[in-house]
């Protein structure tokens, strides 16, 4: 990219961090995905953001709170560029990411039932018979529909 001269209205990546919350090398892993733009550089190939990266930047990381993946940012990002489209694609993206969050919150709320239920179960005696772990060793005893031979529940469950 072209050298440029650094601008008051222009920041450095470390000012951007700051400014926006996200971590340089988060910065950097957005550009080589093609979420921000590459900026400007200076002489010295020091990157620099204008306003508008910086606004593009926190539109990223507030979807990345809310929980979209990064192809779904990357969509979104595309109708943020054209206004003038219909807005029933970005609706419909997030109507899918919030049928993915009740799936998630179903499966973390069997999960909450069937941890608490083995620890209710457990007398707080010898682990011979702790019902923590008879469970965890014998998976016909577990009251939770998971699948015995399937991914971990929990990590499944989370985004």
């Amino acid at each position: 990219m072209a050298s440029t001269a650094p601008s008051p209205s222009l920041r450095t990546i470390g000012k951007l961090a700051a400014a926006t919350g996200v971590k340089v090398p988060t910065i950097r892993f957005y550009e080589q995905i093609g979420l921000l733009p590459e900026p400007p550089r200076t002489a010295s190939d020091r990157r620099l953001y204008d306003d508008t990266a910086s606004r593009r930047l926190s539109f990223i990381r507030h979807a990345r709170q809310l929980g979209f993946d990064i192809d779904s940012i990357r969509s979104l990002l595309d109708l943020s560029d054209h206004p003038d489209r219909p807005c029933g694609e970005a609706n419909a993206i997030a109507e899918r990411h919030l049928a993915d969050v009740a799936e998630k919150i179903a499966r973390l709320q069997a999960l909450r039932t069937e941890l608490s239920r083995m620890t209710a179960e457990c007398a707080g005696g010898r682990v011979s018979a702790c019902k923590v772990i008879e469970v965890l060793h014998d998976h016909a005893l577990c009251g939770h529909g998971h699948d015995p031979g399937g991914r971990a529940s929990l990590s499944s469950a989370t985004p």
